[in-house]
């Protein structure tokens, strides 16, 4: 069975406009193999069909590879403890007293959220900079700044 270049090109652009469509960031690399083969199949008119999906496979593998291996930048991995952010300064948006929880708001994210409940060991108005003490699970401990 013979098997024309512009069906797999054809084949090709589908995968990469179901890419478009479904989010997996993986249908690509099959859609660019098939459109490296249709473009192999121009070129060499001869090649029968299981010499083509052999290519097939061969080339979404390989493409599949070069990215997840060598192409993709890797993301610097940022491990935050509770004791890299002790001494933070951030305002607080809602009082806080000894027995009444208050929020504080930072400039950046303190492990991965920008407003914290809060707690005082004294009576301290909104509005006022503050500077956390400690983390206490979900709560920052916090003293004036």
């Amino acid at each position: 069975m013979d098997m024309q270049w512009w069906i797999w090109l054809v084949f090709g652009f589908g995968l990469i406009a179901l890419e478009l469509v479904l989010p997996t960031f993986f249908i690509l690399w099959f859609g660019i193999g098939a459109v490296l083969v249709s473009l192999i199949a121009f070129l060499a008119p001869s090649l029968q069909l299981d010499m083509q999906v052999l290519l097939w496979v061969a080339l979404s593998s390989v493409t599949t590879f070069l990215w997840f291996k060598v192409f993709r930048k890797k993301k610097p991995e940022t491990r935050w403890t509770a004791d890299d952010v002790i001494g933070e300064v951030g305002l607080l948006t809602a009082s806080v007293s000894e027995f009444q929880k208050g929020r504080v708001r930072f400039q950046k994210p303190i492990l991965g959220n920008e407003e914290w409940v809060c707690i005082a060991d004294s009576a301290i108005p909104s509005g006022e900079r503050v500077r956390i003490a400690a983390i206490e699970g979900n709560t920052a401990r916090v003293t004036r700044a």
